[in-house]
């Protein structure tokens, strides 16, 4: 299942992130995919919001992972960006925060191939001429079954 969505200023993106986190209330893995710049941090910061956290979200570009108690889920905010060798999430022990009732929005995915679990979620990011285009891929029955419209 499919949802496409152009958006258009920061408000709008942590809009999106607030509806979309209707879908995400047991949780899941979440990639987050688009460019340096694109609002993956910003969209990641309306679903925190929509499971209602009130408080600063950073991005975790340097910290790797920025946890978040809310909504009765522990949702995990990671940034792959700086990773080198997927086998460094090992080492962290990335595996110890993958559960059912776990929710992980992660940035850079591709940087832990191998290592990650698959995703429930693919939200992809890109530039349009004056926003961003959003697709939200869901890939699994969990995942197709908990989606709302956005």
């Amino acid at each position: 299942m499919l949802i496409e969505k152009d958006v258009y200023g920061e408000d709008a993106m942590v809009q999106l992130g607030e509806t979309f986190a209707s879908s995400l209330k047991k949780g899941g893995v979440v990639f987050l995919e688009g460019d340096l710049g694109m609002g993956k941090t910003t969209f990641v910061r309306g679903v925190l919001r929509g499971l209602g956290y009130d408080g600063s979200v950073k991005s975790p570009t340097y910290t790797i992972v920025e946890p978040y108690d809310v909504a009765n889920i522990e949702a995990f905010h990671f940034d792959l960006y700086r990773v080198s060798d997927p086998e460094e999430l090992e080492y962290m022990g990335i595996r110890d925060y993958f559960s059912d009732t776990c929710l992980c929005l992660i940035e850079w995915a591709e940087m832990g191939v191998g290592v990650l679990p698959e995703a429930d979620f693919i939200v992809s990011i890109d530039r349009i001429k004056e926003g961003r285009h959003v697709l939200v891929e869901a890939k699994t029955e969990k995942a197709s079954t908990a989606l709302v419209s956005l």
